[in-house]
């Protein structure tokens, strides 16, 4: 029974997505909510989300030690590949929080998606293949959670960059839009490439793509090392860690609904799972997880610096989602696999909520810009009182979600640095923890910076009457208000470690000790900082104290451009080049030999149709020419 719900599992939305993408697009012009095509798209996201979530909760509740079922698919000369489900715990809870935020993202989008009456674009008449699109997206994602063969998480990998990129691209009024799908898709194809190397490698190693197998046996030391480095570069491109990471911010471009789903509870989610799930090969591959601890460090300490310095409320967010990501990929580097999935899950919920309170205010608003809001407070008091919980979480305030799995990396690496504990060398977890802890600093202060800016004070320019969301848009945000506000305390909560913590019985998720008070103090300066900005000058921003370095710092140390100056113009200029040469040298002697023989046929031709004395002549001509040959070589000794 087990076995079936967990295929049941991707199966309900993936079938939900299929039967939506058959549905034809809402008929231009048509009152919004009426016609069939929407309806029946709403009702097929809506009920394949809220499947899931049921079986996942299901799920959750009958699994406790781990459980497999599979089936051989094939066998091409003693190598396998199997099709089967891999489930236990961790992969439940997983399973939910995707589940949990898809349903809501479904929800959500019925009412942000809506035409308004004094709309002058119509922009809902593809509201069906986007419905349908999530459903496949969170199918996907499903499909990675409870896979049991790595070429099965591998299908669903795949399928996700797909989705990403058509729902990165729905709005294609949006310049911007199809360029960043188009970006998004491509950074992430070329991690892609080395995860499916490593993928193999390992299935070649073990005579099996089954997951089990691939962790019961005994790789060779160099096989091993290269296969998980391989993966790191998909881990990198999905979860947008340094140097793959430049693809998520501009992924904003995308509906806001569809950032909160990418950044809370799929693709970035995707490769830390990902990891958790292949963690013993990383525990004998040191060099792999010393890779990861330099990457996960960079992008830690990257992401939170960008953040300080964007005036685009979803810029913003996108940048602590690479940040808070560093902090997951780090916790696997020390040693932590249960710390990094307890922070994915309580990143889950309060990033997802941060995303769909920005796209409250940016649906009552009708701007981004953190520079054109302000004074929103007393207009908006719910979506306020819901990015508080969000950004209090994200910035690690106690007791919120945040600061209990945050605290739960933080101590972790300092174990690692001080004590040795971590699979890794000890300079990792010194890397990991110093990033974390300056990573909390710089959060707490661009977390404060963005609820003064767009909430406190007063509105810097006319943003006629910014109100809270309507009942649909309000309820999801409502709701997932609550885990961020508690699901740290799940921490401390037997049945809710043992899941998280899978075998590893021995390690606390939630700590409470002496050594909680640094990162709460450093909390308290980030945020007494922007803070004491805000207050000399409320109509300033409080990014002005960055000075030279904010420019910097606003186009992430002008990494895109470097990355754009080494590949894309030099890719760009070899295109040409190859390009030049096949016009100029294969079609120009393709083409020229056809111009040369077909001028050839033609002064035959004009040949053939001469005139009877002319041909005579010619014939006579010929004649000659053949006697005198004749008579040349006949008198040769």
């Amino acid at each position: 029974m087990t076995g079936l719900l967990g295929a049941a599992l991707p199966a309900v939305p993936l079938v939900a997505g299929l039967l939506g993408l058959l549905l034809p697009p809402s008929p231009k012009g048509a009152a919004t909510g009426e016609d069939t095509a929407r309806r029946a798209a709403i009702g097929l996201g809506v009920a394949g989300a809220a499947g899931a979530l049921l079986i996942a909760v299901a799920l959750l509740v009958r699994v406790g030690d781990p459980v497999e079922t599979s089936t051989t698919w094939i066998d091409l000369g003693g190598l396998r590949v199997t099709l089967g489900v891999r489930l236990d715990g961790a992969a439940a809870l997983v399973a939910v929080a995707v589940a949990a935020v898809a349903l809501a993202v479904q929800v959500y989008s019925v009412a942000y998606l809506r035409r308004g009456p004094h709309d002058d674009v119509e922009v809902d008449h593809r509201y069906p293949p986007y419905a349908a699109q999530i459903s496949l997206f969170t199918a996907a994602m499903l499909l990675v959670v409870v896979s049991g063969d790595l070429i099965l998480l591998l299908v669903g990998w795949e399928v996700m960059g797909v989705c990403s990129y058509l729902l990165i691209a729905h709005d294609r009024r949006l310049p911007e839009a199809p360029a960043a799908a188009m970006k998004a898709f491509l950074v992430t194809r070329v991690g892609d490439v080395g995860f499916l190397l490593g993928i193999a490698l390992l299935g070649v190693s073990a005579g099996s793509f089954r997951i089990a197998d691939v962790l019961a046996h005994d790789h060779a030391t160099g096989t091993l090392t290269a296969a998980c480095l391989l993966l790191l570069a998909g881990v990198a491109g999905k979860s947008a860690q340094f140097p793959l990471h430049t693809w998520l911010p501009d992924a904003m471009a995308g509906p806001t609904p569809i950032s909160a789903l990418i950044h809370a509870a799929t693709m970035v989610a995707a490769g830390v799972y990902a990891v958790t799930r292949l963690y013993p090969l990383f525990v004998q591959a040191p060099m792999a997880l010393a890779v990861l601890g330099v990457m996960a460090s960079v992008t830690l300490l990257l992401g939170a610096f960008a953040a300080t310095a964007q005036d685009d409320l979803k810029r913003v967010l996108a940048w602590s989602t690479v940040s808070q990501l560093g902090y997951m990929t780090g916790a696997l580097a020390v040693g932590a696999p249960a710390a990094a999935l307890f922070h994915l899950l309580t990143h889950a919920a309060f990033k997802a909520l941060l995303f769909l309170a920005a796209g409250a205010v940016i649906h009552a608003v009708g701007t981004t810009l953190m520079s054109r809001m302000g004074g929103l407070r007393r207009s908006m008091p719910v979506t306020f009182w819901c990015t508080v919980v969000g950004l209090g979480a994200l910035a690690g305030v106690p007791p919120l979600a945040g600061f209990w799995s945050k605290d739960g990396v933080l101590a972790v690496a300092e174990s690692a640095a001080l004590d040795g504990t971590g699979p890794a060398p000890a300079w990792v977890g010194w890397l990991v923890w110093l990033a974390g802890l300056a990573g909390v600093l710089l959060t707490a202060w661009y977390a404060t910076r963005l609820l003064l800016r767009a909430f406190l004070g007063t509105a810097r320019l006319p943003l006629g009457h910014p109100h809270d969301p309507p009942a649909l848009m309000r309820w999801p945000v409502l709701l997932l208000a609550v885990p961020a506000a508690l699901l740290g305390l799940a921490g401390f909560w037997p049945p809710f470690a043992d899941r998280v913590r899978g075998t590893a019985v021995d390690v606390e998720l939630a700590h409470v000790g002496t050594a909680v008070l640094l990162p709460i103090g450093l909390l308290l300066v980030g945020a007494g900082l922007a803070w004491a900005g805000w207050r000399r000058d409320p109509a300033a921003d409080p990014a002005r104290a960055l000075g030279p370095l904010r420019p910097v710092f606003a186009r992430a140390f002008r990494l895109d451009d470097l990355q754009h100056a080494l590949v894309v113009r030099p890719t760009t200029a070899l295109a040409r080049v190859v390009r030049t040469g096949d016009e100029v040298g294969v079609d120009g002697l393709v083409e020229g030999s056809g111009r040369a023989v077909s001028g050839l046929g033609g002064a035959l031709a004009a040949v053939h149709r001469a005139a009877l004395p002319r041909a005579a002549a010619a014939v006579l001509a010929g004649a000659l020419l053949i006697g005198l040959a004749a008579v040349l070589i006949g008198g040769t000794p």
